[in-house]
């Protein structure tokens, strides 16, 4: 959860990243409405469009919230409504669990960026993230059922469920919009029918999102999108409640891609929704599964890398439905990109280096959303912050933020660490790496794993060792080592883990996507990317606001007039930069 998340898999091969990414809404492209509102900026649509009605119902729940009494009351309904929900779902078994002390087991299977390794430290993480109790193996060729015979499909380690279902009900708790969700919509099931296939990181956070598209009357099937993010416990917890998972931690490539397919090809089951994280479901099904669109309603994508891709498919005529681009909603950028990075960024460094980074010379590449959180995070601890910038903007920012902006090459000699987020390929490459200096920390929080020059690591006059969990030692002939951290992947998600409250807010967003493409009338959306109303936004934004006990000031009809907009929003233009 960056500019996107983090997938670690082949790029696309046979879309090539162009020189200029197209822009989110390009003038003449059809927006919610299907065009543009008169007085509009040239790029935006009418975000404060139609929704289904479904949607509306909500919506019209959430207006009451407006008003003086719906005030005063909302705390205590909001809460009572989260109380509620978790005493439905949650079933803590509180009984003795066995803890397994085995020695790690030698790998079996070869992951596409290992070396010969040599372990000389213990693990550090937490038992969810590392699962370094269990044995590195491909569980492919083990057959495993759950409690109630189910047999459809592929973790590590189904025995794990226990612990898993009570790691997802402690998230359950700091994830009030999708239980309020799930009080508010279970009834009327407005995903009834859907079969949902989605491609997403696989944590505590995600799952509690997949039951609550379960509970909303969904079919499920699920992969991940990065090898290293998967949480085992939590896999089989969403395998023992009936969810079909193909995911587990560690995945070699060719696992990756075989846990995509059994998702897509299962003979007996066909999606017609498709919720991706970076894009690979969706490049998946146009090179194997094409027949498959005929059927899928639309498809919800919540990364840059995978929203670049839906865009070129688009300007080339070849996106086939409608897609909703999740990662441009305010909800999205503003509070997983900024908020949850900011947080996240130092939880992954401090347990895989154990480095004090006061007075550290660090180097950020990339101040979007993303570079900006982890700036205001190592700032507050004392390092010295560069950043880089191809963007002038974003470069302003930084001056003004007061960084220097620099080139990667003036500074790569006597920097600490390094960090990419810019979610682009070969930011570091290998002349930044040779000229490191020994010990320097290099990591990547932006959503693809091309942004570090991996390929060229392999070179065999460098050795890899591993020191701990998702931490390698490149060593160089004269000694040198650079310090690579989760092999390029996400640093957040494959070293530690993300706050639950902010993943929130995306996941209601996603949820609310699926909803709006799955009920929304033939002919609303056309074959091009949408964006979701901004009154979706604001929506999402205050079933979270009951959290802080946060009251809304209301406008008075002269107010609302003056400014020419509803007293119940939405409050900020299409074209608004929060």
């Amino acid at each position: 959860m960056t500019d996107g998340q983090d997938q670690t898999g082949p790029s696309w091969e046979e879309l090539p990243l162009p020189e200029d990414y197209p822009e989110p809404q390009v003038e003449g492209r059809a927006g919610l409405n299907g065009g543009m509102g008169e007085g509009d900026a040239p790029g935006s649509t009418d975000q404060a469009g139609k929704c289904g009605p479904n949607l509306l119902q909500m919506l019209k729940a959430a207006e009451s919230r407006w008003s003086p009494q719906g005030r005063d009351r909302d705390g205590a309904e909001a809460s009572g409504m989260v109380t509620e929900a978790l005493k439905t779902d949650m079933r803590i078994q509180f009984t003795d669990q066995k803890q397994e002390l085995n020695k790690r087991a030698a790998k079996t299977g070869r992951r596409s960026l290992s070396r010969s390794i040599s372990q000389s430290s213990t693990d550090s993480h937490s038992s969810v993230c590392s699962d370094s109790s269990e044995d590195e193996s491909s569980p492919k060729g083990k057959v495993q059922k759950t409690s109630k015979g189910l047999s459809d499909f592929c973790i590590k380690n189904i025995k794990k469920a226990d612990f898993g279902r009570r790691e997802i009900e402690i998230a359950q708790q700091e994830m009030p919009a999708l239980m309020v969700l799930r009080k508010r919509a279970g009834g009327e099931k407005p995903l009834a029918g859907a079969k949902v296939v989605g491609c997403t990181h696989i944590t505590a956070q995600t799952a509690v999102l997949i039951e609550t598209l379960c509970a909303l009357g969904a079919q499920c099937r699920w992969a991940a999108c990065n090898i290293f993010s998967t949480q085992n416990a939590v896999a089989a917890a969403l395998a023992e409640g009936g969810t079909s998972v193909f995911a587990w931690r560690g995945e070699s490539e060719d696992d990756f891609w075989w846990c995509i397919d059994r998702c897509v090809g299962a003979e007996t089951w066909q999606p017609n929704m498709i919720l991706d994280d970076g894009g690979d479901l969706t490049h998946w099904i146009y090179k194997k599964y094409p027949s498959l669109f005929k059927k899928v309603k639309g498809i919800v994508e919540e990364s840059v890398t995978g929203v670049y891709r839906l865009y070129q498919l688009s300007k080339a005529g070849r996106l086939c439905i409608p897609a909703i681009n999740v990662n441009d909603s305010v909800t999205k950028q503003k509070f997983d990109n900024l908020y949850c990075c900011k947080e996240s960024i130092l939880d992954g460094l401090k347990r895989t280096t154990d480095v004090m980074f006061g007075g550290k010379q660090v180097v950020v590449c990339g101040y979007g959303e993303v570079g900006k959180g982890c700036c205001a995070a190592l700032r507050a601890l004392g390092a010295v912050l560069y950043v880089t910038e191809v963007d002038p903007i974003c470069a302003l920012q930084a001056c003004m933020d007061g960084f220097r902006v620099i080139k990667l090459s003036e500074m790569v000699r006597q920097v600490d660490v390094i960090i990419t987020c810019t979610g682009n390929k070969n930011v570091v490459g290998r002349e930044h790496l040779d000229r490191m200096k020994n010990g320097c920390i290099v990591c990547n929080m932006g959503h693809s794993n091309t942004e570090i020059d991996l390929v060229s690591l392999q070179a065999a006059e460098l050795r890899w060792e591993r020191v701990r969990p998702q931490v390698d030692h490149v060593i160089w002939p004269d000694g040198k080592r650079i310090v690579l951290l989760a092999e390029g992947g996400l640093l957040n998600l494959s070293c530690s883990t993300v706050p639950s409250f902010v993943l929130s807010i995306t996941a209601t967003t996603q949820a609310l996507a699926l909803i709006e493409l799955y009920n929304a009338p033939e002919g609303r959306y056309k074959q091009d990317v949408y964006l979701l109303p901004k009154k979706m936004d604001e929506y999402v934004a205050s079933l979270h606001l009951p959290t802080f006990e946060a009251h809304l000031t209301e406008l008075n009809d002269d107010q609302a007039k003056y400014l020419g907009i509803s007293k119940q929003g939405p409050f900020k233009p299409n074209y608004y930069r929060y």
